[in-house]
């Protein structure tokens, strides 16, 4: 899953710790999920989206996947 935190985050001009603080997880949860380490809980990607003032799906992106 692609995403699009960090440019989120510079916009608000928010560190890690500061959109982990508001989300309530560790900061390393937020490193791994900007990695693409980690894909996070719908519940998590809407906390995220709802602190960063986007829709869920302009931050987060499914990679090509296949269709049958």
């Amino acid at each position: 899953m692609k995403n699009l935190i960090k440019v989120e985050r510079a916009r608000h001009n928010m560190t890690q710790a500061e959109l982990a603080e508001k989300v309530k997880v560790a900061r390393q949860t937020i490193i791994a999920i900007e990695a693409g380490r980690f894909v996070p809980s719908t519940m998590l990607a809407f906390k995220i989206a709802t602190v960063l003032h986007c829709k869920t799906d302009e931050i987060f992106e499914l990679e090509d996947i296949a269709v049958r």
